[in-house]
C-alpha cells in the first residue's frame, strides 16, 4: 500500500497549481514598420502596405478564384467570404484562402503572432488552407519580442508565425506547405 500512497501523493503534488506569470517591466523601443515589413519578406512572405480604405479592394483582389474562409469577428467581410462555423480538417482543406487578424507584430524578426483571438480565429484554419492573407494594423508592431510577450496572454493558444510553412530535408531542399500554407501574404 506504501507505493500506491506514494504515486498517489506526486500525482496530487503534480496537480499543485504553478505560481502566477508575474509580467515585468519592459524597455520599449523605436518601432520601424519599414523593417518588419522588409523582415517578413526576408521569409517569403508578401507584404502590401494599405490605408484601410483601400483594404476590402486589395483582399478581393488577393482572393480572385478561390473559396475564402473567414473567423468571427473580421472586421470587414470580403465578398463571397464564408465564416468559420467549425469545420472538420477534411472540410478546411475544400478552402483556398484564410483571411485573419493578429494579435501582434514583431519588427526585428518579422513574426507574426495570432492568440485565437477576436478575427482570429482557431490555428487550423491558418494551417490548413493554401493561403493565409493576416491584416496587421501599425499600432500592432512592436520592436521586439519582449515587447511583444507584454501584450500576449500566456495562456492562450499562441502561434508565430515567420513566413509560409517551410522545411528542409537532409539534403537542404526547401519544400514550403509542409506544415501550414503555402502563401503568406501580410
Amino acid at each position: 500500500m506504501a507505493s500506491k500512497e506514494n504515486i498517489l501523493a506526486k500525482i496530487g503534488a503534480a496537480n499543485v497549481p504553478k505560481t502566477t506569470f508575474e509580467r515585468r517591466a519592459v524597455e520599449r523601443e523605436p518601432v520601424s514598420i519599414e523593417r518588419f515589413c522588409e523582415r517578413v519578406a526576408e521569409y517569403r512572405a508578401t507584404v502590401h502596405r494599405s490605408q484601410t480604405e483601400e483594404l476590402a479592394e486589395l483582399i478581393a483582389t488577393l482572393c480572385e478564384g478561390g473559396r475564402v474562409l473567414i473567423p468571427a469577428g473580421l472586421p470587414f467581410e470580403p465578398k463571397d467570404a464564408v465564416l468559420d462555423l467549425g469545420f472538420s480538417h477534411a472540410a478546411l482543406v475544400e478552402f483556398d484562402t484564410t483571411i485573419t487578424t493578429c494579435a501582434v507584430g514583431i519588427e526585428e524578426s518579422g513574426t507574426i503572432v495570432l492568440d485565437a483571438g477576436v478575427g482570429q480565429g482557431r490555428r487550423a484554419i491558418t494551417l490548413i488552407p493554401d493561403h493565409h492573407i493576416c491584416v496587421i494594423r501599425e499600432d500592432q508592431i512592436v520592436a521586439t519580442l519582449e515587447e511583444a510577450l507584454e501584450r500576449l496572454e500566456p495562456s492562450r493558444p499562441l502561434t508565430f508565425i515567420s513566413g509560409p510553412s517551410a522545411t528542409s530535408d537532409i539534403e537542404l531542399v526547401r519544400v514550403e506547405g509542409v506544415h501550414g500554407p503555402r502563401k503568406l501574404e501580410v
